[in-house]
């Protein structure tokens, strides 16, 4: 075989009895998209990363409205039972003025336990409001780091 026989596939593609190697002839990869494609597909991809973005922030903000709702819904418990220890301590301070010590004494126990029930869901409602200002709402932080990344990427495309 003569060189002239031998059609051109690059230096991959030499034969093996003439020194070359048995492995398969290295092909460019060639990109046939137009740019116009090019900026439609960026310009889909970045609607898409919006519109994800979006949407983390609706999670986000459901999240911080369940954490709220909890802690208000402790603190309204805890008013409850402070109006029913209120009223047992009043019994008790009237059934103490009127009658012996053992009524009015039970009724004061009673009410002491439900003020500090009433102590306990305060505070557990208030540890839970303060608890959900760590889910900070913030796409615009998200959105800057996705552009950065973007850059990032067509940075290195060039």
């Amino acid at each position: 075989m003569t060189a002239s026989e031998h059609e051109n596939r690059g230096p991959a593609a030499v034969p093996p009895n003439l020194g070359g190697s048995t492995l398969p002839p290295v092909e460019e990869k060639q990109n046939s998209r137009s740019i116009g494609e090019l900026v439609a597909g960026i310009s889909e991809r970045f609607s898409r990363l919006i519109r994800d973005e979006i949407e983390l922030a609706k999670v986000q903000a459901t999240a911080k409205a369940q954490k709220i709702g909890v802690g208000a819904g402790l603190l309204a418990a805890a008013g409850v039972l402070a109006l029913y220890a209120f009223g047992i301590l009043l019994l008790a301070a009237v059934w103490g003025i009127a009658n012996a010590l053992p009524l009015w004494l039970s009724a004061l126990i009673v009410g002491l336990v439900l003020l500090l029930i009433c102590g306990v869901l305060a505070l557990i409602g208030i540890k839970s409001i303060k608890k959900s200002n760590e889910y900070v709402v913030d796409p615009k932080s998200g959105i800057k780091n996705d552009i950065e990344a973007a850059k990032k990427g067509l940075a290195t495309d060039e």
